[in-house]
């Protein structure tokens, strides 16, 4: 067993460079490093697509509410309006047809958001799986419908254009499987579902597609003991063919969100607003109310490019990365809207990508709604496994995302204390900006930036240098306020919410 003890978050270079093995336990498992890629990534792509995309109509969960314990009224009629009596889900399968789709297309699309990673749907809920499972016969995408390997066509398209790391999302259980309700009939005292669907399917996906990410969901009806997560991960750790740079997140059995993972993921759309030492995952839509590509969906349902640079400002800053997700329909495209934004977003991220990638968050997150990451300029003794950069006026760069142009355009930083050398300059912007003290904080006037010279429309960074030497410790900060506990869990998260959360969409 490999093991660190005592959770010291340094020290932790040379496993890399070797792979550990990994016990089919919690304590063992809790001990494996963070892959470094993941933490200097901080933004992927999701895309849930399946056959769920065909109906496209109110949620992803489409038939949990339809043919579920309390059908949803709109979707009732939805399907009594448009389909004739006797119509099954089933019969939704053949028309997924993903007759457009061009993985190389999907590729560049992500490529051009600025994404460092991307996770598609390889099995939702509903059991459909988007590679030819041998354990899903007759129901999956090359037997039924595109009559391809949708999860083999994108990991190569993906891989082939470059700087973009693969992975999957996979649901656990299935809503409608029988022998999953055999189990959960019998208190989950019997695992015929998890011995004969969901754990050889995960090791089918793992061996056949070597993802560096793998996105666990639909665990939380049962303890992780039913799902043998402990032994799965053992083994993706040690023995799998992904070991050493495979990440996962959280969720691995009922009531574990947030206590054993590469990173957390918690509950959709989590943005704490405070550090979490912790790495952990903001998965967000780019629909603000839906994961699937929807029919119904207007313009004004969609992300403003402004509202997506908050979040990910928001969400590095606190230690996370942003995961949003970009559904797919049924015949195989990213909507134009979709692209249009993802585009938008990689082009702010092509002037202001050193503020995000590879950085770390700061000893203060944020002054109102200007958020802060950081960069160290020696990489003498750099520790991967830090949580946050300590302020040296000499080594450590600050990075201030501004998300709303101040008023006469003087902008106030309390948590800023500057010196004499003190340097503030707008990324995109040539010269500096002039920077003073004052009682209220640093002030750093922006108004002498003409319009015509701003490197965007909407959120700008501000890049300072040389600031004074500060000793502070923003996790025992939020330990003291009560924010988190001891061991650093967010106290204002709840497993209740989880649940919620991922069955309302």
């Amino acid at each position: 067993m490999c093991c660190f003890g005592l959770i010291l978050l340094i020290s932790l270079a040379s496993t890399l460079n070797s792979v550990c093995a990994y016990e089919p336990n919690w304590k063992s498992l809790d001990t494996r490093p963070l892959p470094t890629w993941y933490d200097e990534a901080k933004f992927g792509i999701f895309c849930h697509w399946g056959v769920f995309s065909v109906p496209a109509f109110k949620a992803d969960w489409f038939w949990y509410f339809w043919k579920g314990p309390t059908p949803d009224p709109d979707i009732l009629k939805f399907m009594e309006k448009n389909y004739k009596p006797g119509f099954s889900y089933g019969d939704f399968a053949p028309l997924f047809t993903a007759e457009l789709f061009n993985p190389t297309t999907f590729a560049k699309i992500v490529k051009s958001s600025g994404a460092k990673y991307y996770v598609p749907t390889s099995k939702h809920c509903e059991g459909f799986t988007n590679w030819p499972s041998a354990y899903s016969w007759n129901w999956n995408a090359v037997d039924v419908g595109p009559h391809r390997d949708l999860i083999g066509e994108l990991r190569e398209a993906i891989l082939g254009i470059g700087g973009v790391h693969f992975g999957f999302y996979f649901s656990q259980y299935e809503w409608f499987n029988r022998l999953y309700w055999t189990d959960k009939a019998a208190n989950f005292s019997s695992q015929t579902y998890v011995n004969e669907v969901s754990y050889p399917q995960m090791v089918e996906l793992v061996n056949n597609y070597k993802p560096d990410i793998l996105w666990s969901d639909g665990d939380w009806e049962a303890a992780d003991t039913y799902w043998n997560s402990e032994r799965f991960l053992a083994w993706l750790f040690t023995d799998s063919p992904v070991a050493k740079n495979v990440v996962v997140n959280d969720r691995w059995g009922a009531g574990l969100t947030g206590k054993h993972g590469s990173f957390y993921s918690f509950s959709d759309h989590f943005d704490p607003g405070h550090i979490i030492p912790h790495k952990w995952e903001n998965c967000m839509m780019l629909d603000k109310n839906n994961w699937m590509t929807s029919r119904t969906m207007t313009a004004a349902d969609v992300h403003t490019l402004n509202e997506l640079i908050t979040q990910l400002a928001r969400t590095i800053s606190c230690n996370g990365n942003l995961l949003l997700n970009a559904g797919a329909t049924h015949d195989g495209r990213i909507i134009p809207i979709f692209e249009e934004r993802l585009s938008e977003v990689g082009a702010w991220l092509a002037v202001n990508g050193e503020a995000v990638y590879k950085t770390k968050p700061w000893i203060h997150q944020n002054d109102s709604n200007v958020w802060y990451t950081s960069k160290l300029r020696s990489t003498h003794n750099k520790n991967p496994y830090r949580v946050y950069n300590l302020q040296n006026e000499q080594n450590t760069i600050v990075y201030a995302f501004v998300l709303d142009w101040p008023k006469n355009g003087k902008l106030i930083l309390p948590s800023i204390q500057v010196t004499s050398r003190t340097r503030a300059q707008m990324l995109g912007c040539k010269g500096a900006l002039s920077v003073v003290s004052s009682q209220d904080g640093a002030v750093i006037d922006i108004s002498q930036i003409g319009f015509t010279q701003l490197p965007s429309l909407t959120a700008w960074v501000i890049k300072l240098e040389y600031l004074a030497t500060e000793v502070f410790d923003p996790v025992n900060d939020m330990i003291e306020k009560g924010w988190l506990t001891t061991d650093g869990f967010p106290l204002r998260y709840s497993t209740e919410h989880h649940r919620r959360s991922r069955s309302a969409n």
